[in-house]
């Protein structure tokens, strides 16, 4: 049963949530859309009380009162829903009250409350979702929800009764508390209680809050409260929200190694990476050609990476922290980031290898504070230099990299017998992430243009251009290519193409295709002028070059921003034009040399050709907003060239 707290705690959370008096009134003096322009609703007041049993097992109960301001906010608040997992949580909608503009007030009954599995893509762990109609609401009416869950976000082991909603870390407490919203707020307050001899340390981040520390009896309660939030202005490309937003990180574990420790105990223990005969003979087999360590972990890396299937169900026991054994995720060959990482430790052990899950982030930074904010799954293995070296199988299908620089500058913490404090991934220098087009053309008299190029490629950006066949059944890989001619202009012909005997072979060598085409049309013609743009300078295969797709329609940018990773692009083609013309306006763009990114580009005649050549580098994934002048410029100097056209002129 759930203990009781002490009149003294509820009535200081109460005066939190009403601090500005009783609901009517707060409804009735907090203003209308005229006071919040672009704002569906408003948000009265948001407060949470969080109760922690010695366990760790944890009570919130949520209080919220909304007033709606537009016909938009009213449909957004037609239902109330909230989402929980019953592997590790209970959730209840305990009250909805309606605060109709006329001054009436309507309680909903909550026998009509709905509880069905929740909508799923990829991942089918079960979770479900509370649900009840509000229905027709108007501008001025407002509305007040209690909630109440009990358990935590992370599913480990299922148990019996209340075991189950104690938290995989037995005792201890953490959560991670958003203080921003893209609604305004007029008051956000979070609340715990803990036993007195549990400490907890916390940080707010990006932002202040009015916060206190109570002693109460064998209480302790800490309280932040935040008041007249702004609704969160997001910019285009930004890193993620929780990175830049006032947030609240509160944990009871002492330090990232202490979480390390248990990470590694609580898969041990469980016997998760323990090969079967049946696995130790598979990969004996697998292994029977490698000369090399490296050898070895490439061949088992990049077998689950393609051969196990990322799809998650509920499989029982081992969700969440806990990663399912080597026997199950063998025969299933289905699972999600955790269990191919879990596959891939025990392949290696069956090789002889010293390999350990790790956490990480992906999309987001970890904070200092010992709160669990991982949403992914890797591997880490020890080799023969004494260092661990990081493999993701579930990033890298058909990626030439063993460790995804999709992942660069990612924090991870690893689950290794001596403990580990948390780390971050080196930036993958922008050489290995090459995307490389030569070609030759000839310009015709009537605007044609034929030509042939060879487009080659490394890393991510080999991923990303062996797309056209590795997501693509092999009748589709020349219509895929012929897209890419399409996309430019819509006459164009695919003459012929050499993509190799089989692309899908991946590791034999860096992506290369050599394509030949026709374009009639292609150049504008006068009486005695010609205007075209170089093929090559027109951002053809644009896939492998993600940094075009930055809005760089801001001067500057108050947050960092990302791209999908470092990056080298070189562009170089030769077009021979007719007899007799002159290039009227021969380029030499003045190089951008910077630490966030560099270009160098030009066209020029040479005789009856032109020559056109790009050089882009972009040094890493994540930017700081300093970076984004440079970052800008060379964005914006390739989009030129690919705008501007060569114009010839007869002599």
């Amino acid at each position: 049963m759930m203990k009781k707290v002490s009149l003294l705690i509820i009535a200081i959370f109460a005066t939190a949530m009403l601090s500005a008096g009783p609901a009517e009134d707060l409804i009735k003096n907090s203003g209308t859309h005229d006071d919040y322009p672009g704002s569906k609703y408003l948000v009265l007041f948001d407060s949470t009380r969080v109760e922690v049993q010695e366990s760790g097992l944890s009570y919130f109960y949520t209080h919220q009162l909304f007033k709606i301001l537009t016909p938009e906010g009213a449909i957004d608040k037609r239902t109330i829903t909230y989402g929980y997992d019953p592997l590790s949580a209970a959730a209840e909608i305990q009250m909805v009250k309606i605060y109709r503009k006329d001054g009436t007030v309507e309680t909903l009954d909550t026998a009509h409350v709905l509880d069905y599995p929740a909508p799923a893509r990829w991942i089918y762990w079960g979770a479900r979702e509370k649900m009840i109609e509000v229905g027709r609401l108007e501008p001025g009416d407002a509305l007040e929800v209690r909630l109440f869950k009990k358990g935590f976000t992370y599913a480990l082991l299922q148990q019996d009764d209340e075991e189950k909603y104690i938290p995989p870390m037995r005792g201890h407490f953490y959560d991670i508390v958003p203080f921003w919203s893209s609604q305004p707020v007029l008051e956000k307050t979070y609340m715990v209680i803990l036993p007195a001899d549990k400490p907890m340390q916390f940080e707010f981040y990006h932002g202040e809050c009015q916060s206190s520390l109570r002693f109460h009896g064998d209480k302790t309660v800490y309280r932040f409260t935040k008041h007249n939030i702004k609704p969160f202005e997001r910019e285009p490309n930004m890193v993620a929200v929780s990175d830049v937003a006032p947030k609240l990180l509160l944990s009871t574990s002492p330090d990232w190694k202490a979480k390390s420790l248990w990470f590694y105990g609580v898969n041990e223990d469980y016997g998760s990476f323990v090969p079967t005969p049946e696995v130790q003979a598979f990969v004996n087999d697998l292994l029977k050609d490698a000369k090399t360590e490296t050898d070895s972990i490439s061949i088992l890396t990049h077998w689950v990476a393609d051969n196990m299937r990322y799809s998650g169900i509920s499989m029982g026991p081992g969700e969440g922290y806990t990663l399912h054994n080597a026997q199950m995720n063998f025969t299933d060959r289905c699972g999600v980031c955790k269990d191919k990482a879990s596959l891939l430790i025990a392949f290696l052990r069956a090789a002889g290898f010293k390999a350990y899950p790790a956490m990480t982030m992906a999309g987001s930074r970890i904070e200092d504070i010992p709160a669990d904010q991982f949403n992914h799954s890797v591997t880490v293995v020890k080799l023969s230099d004494g260092k661990y070296h990081l493999l993701d199988p579930t990033w890298v299908p058909f990626v030439r990299e063993l460790w995804s620089s999709a992942e660069q500058q990612q924090n991870y913490l690893m689950g290794v017998p001596e403990g580990a404090d948390l780390k971050i991934t080196p930036v993958s220098p922008p050489e290995n992430h090459y995307l490389k087009i030569k070609g030759t053309a000839q310009l015709k008299r009537d605007g044609t243009l034929e030509g042939e190029f060879t487009v080659t490629a490394e890393g991510q950006t080999d991923a990303a251009i062996r797309g056209l066949f590795t997501r693509a059944s092999k009748p589709e890989w020349k219509k895929n290519v012929e897209k890419e001619l399409l996309k430019i202009n819509p006459n164009a012909e695919l003459i012929e193409t050499d993509y190799g005997e089989n692309p899908l072979d991946y590791l034999a060598a860096p992506v290369k295709i050599t394509v030949k085409y026709r374009i009639p049309g292609y150049a504008f013609t006068g009486a005695d002028e010609i205007s075209f743009v170089p093929l090559l300078a027109s951002n053809i295969f644009s896939r492998g070059m993600s940094h075009l797709w930055l809005d760089t329609s801001q001067e500057e940018r108050k947050y960092g921003f990302r791209d999908r990773c470092s990056r080298l692009v070189e562009l170089n083609e030769t077009v021979t034009i007719p007899e007799g013309y002159v290039f009227l306006n021969e380029t030499d763009v003045a190089g951008i040399k910077g630490k966030a990114a560099s270009y160098e580009g030009s066209e020029s005649q040479d005789g009856n050709t032109i020559k056109m050549h790009q050089k882009i580098v972009l040094e890493k994934r994540i930017y700081q907003p300093e970076a984004w002048k440079e970052v800008k410029a060379v964005v914006e100097a390739q989009k030129k060239m690919a705008e501007t056209p060569v114009i010839l002129v007869k002599e």
